[in-house]
């Protein structure tokens, strides 16, 4: 059902399409993306809890793993929730404050899952193109600026966009095709002209997510070279193992990020972000480092 609104102070809610209007594959779906959060909670969560009880996990590496497990999950929490209720409900709809606001966080969530993507690429170059010099460049000092400069980019980005939505009118259907509160369905239902909208999300996206993308060419880059100069063949297996879960990380956010907004319109739009998570945390959980850990915690609350 559609809903005129004659201008912007009229629309106080909007209706979400969600993903299909056919009955026979809503309560299939509904349990579908309900296993989905599950996972993605339990194993974010989980990696979380064993990176804060183990003090061998308290390194560089496994302190941007633990933000990165923290900004997924609260990735998930931010759209899953609301999307299964269009399931469930004959209508799902969503106020405008509301609207805004997981808009706001989707988009902070996004932009810091980016950059501590390339903070750990940058990371995992000084492991294996200056190992001498790890424990000195890796500082916690450095981690923190490093994290700090993740969520202000979070910050700017979920800043940017919202500006860019505040000073656009609604005068049409409040139907956003979409499940989610996105900026190109909103736009579909502005009254006034887009193209400087359009600008500014390209600039904003270029920044968003074209900077962490060259960081991480560049970063991986060097590592390949110096991978290369390693004359043993252990040596270079034990570089590339040690960079393989972030390689599938960076392939599945970017990726997905691309298949859900480059993809046909006629294309269904699954949750893409959740089904990624999925993979990645059962990638990351698959490290040795994390296996031992995990062993570890086992024995140790088996003792006790």
């Amino acid at each position: 059902m559609r809903m005129p609104a004659k201008n912007s102070s009229s629309v106080t809610e909007f209706i979400l399409s969600g993903l299909t209007d056919q009955p026979g594959l809503q309560i299939p779906l509904f349990l579908l993306f309900l296993g989905f959060y599950v996972v993605t909670v339990v194993g974010n969560l989980g990696l979380i809890t064993l990176t804060g009880l183990n003090s061998h996990l308290h390194i560089p590496m496994y302190f941007f793993l633990f933000n990165l497990s923290f900004i997924d999950f609260s990735h998930s929490t931010t759209l899953t929730p609301k999307m299964r209720m269009s399931f469930v409900s004959k209508k799902n709809i969503i106020s405008y404050a509301g609207c805004m606001t997981q808009y706001f966080f989707f988009c902070f969530f996004v932009f810091s899952e980016s950059y501590i993507l390339s903070a750990m690429a940058y990371d995992r170059h000084v492991a294996i193109c200056n190992p001498l010099l790890y424990t000195v460049t890796m500082s916690p000092q450095m981690c923190l600026l490093l994290l700090l400069g993740v969520y202000g980019m979070g910050v700017f980005g979920a800043v940017t966009h919202m500006g860019n939505i505040t000073f656009m009118s609604f005068c049409g259907d409040n139907l956003v095709n979409h499940y989610m509160c996105d900026l190109l369905p909103l736009l579909e239902l502005s009254c006034n002209s887009t193209y400087i909208n359009l600008l500014v999300v390209f600039i904003i996206v270029t920044i968003g997510f074209g900077v962490p993308i060259v960081t991480i060419f560049i970063s991986y880059g060097f590592i390949l070279s110096s991978i290369l100069h390693i004359s043993s063949t252990e040596g270079r297996s034990k570089a590339f193992s040690t960079c393989s879960s972030h390689i599938i990380v960076v392939s599945l956010f970017f990726g997905s990020g691309a298949f859900m907004y480059l993809k046909p319109p006629s294309s269904l739009p699954l949750d893409q972000g959740n089904v990624s998570s999925i993979f990645y945390t059962a990638v990351i959980l698959r490290n040795k480092d994390v296996k031992v850990a995990l062993r570890r915690t086992f024995c140790r609350k088996l003792v006790s």
